[in-house]
């Protein structure tokens, strides 16, 4: 079974003006459909990881074979990643339900989280994701991974992030990382966070 590129259930221009369409085009059809293409080359020789959804090969990812570890982590990544990206975006979404509560109870209040949830974003050196995730002890985390590495690989399971390759913003934004960032939570789907959390505390 090929892996393949979602569909999304907004227009591209959905998010203006905070994110732009062009580089929601080009982020979905050209970047996330490389990490899908190259996924798919990775796993030609391996059937039976052709049968294994994109969430179960990497939190295996150390029992993959080394020949493809390295691209079925870059290329696997990108695909779940964005994959999960696109449904935790959407206009004018009420900061409510279990997970607000859960943040303010975490965080101190919503501004708190956020500047917190800004701080890691804006400080990944390079290229990378900025999360929050559920841990093992079901606790909220703020987190940082590197290139498109998952926080599945390391145990914990994300229910927002937020993409802070170049590559999401530099069209609209450039190099100001932290106007993006800022202009991120106007395009927030607490409801998919919401939901997503309350999944994750019940998986652990």
């Amino acid at each position: 079974m090929k892996h393949e590129l979602p569909g999304l259930s907004y227009a591209y221009d959905a998010l203006e003006p905070y994110i732009d369409a062009k580089t929601m085009e080009i982020h979905h059809t050209k970047h996330h459909q490389a990490y899908i293409d190259k996924l798919n080359a990775a796993l030609e020789k391996y059937p039976e990881l052709q049968k294994k959804s994109a969430e179960e090969i990497l939190i295996d990812i150390n029992e993959i074979p080394e020949d493809i570890r390295m691209a079925v982590r870059n290329h696997g990544g990108g695909n779940l990643n964005h994959s999960l990206f696109w449904q935790l975006l959407k206009k004018d979404v009420k900061f409510e339900g279990k997970i607000a509560e859960e943040i303010n109870k975490k965080f101190g209040s919503f501004d708190e989280f956020k500047k917190k949830f800004a701080e890691i974003a804006i400080g990944r050196f390079g290229s990378g994701w900025a999360w929050l995730v559920v841990n093992e002890k079901k606790k909220l985390e703020i987190i940082s991974t590197g290139n498109q590495d998952s926080p599945l690989m390391d145990g914990k399971i994300p229910i927002l992030g937020l993409d802070v390759w170049e590559h999401a913003y530099y069209l609209k934004y450039q190099n100001k990382r932290a106007d993006y960032v800022s202009a991120f939570w106007n395009v927030v789907n607490w409801k998919k966070v919401d939901e997503l959390y309350r999944n994750a505390i019940m998986i652990y």
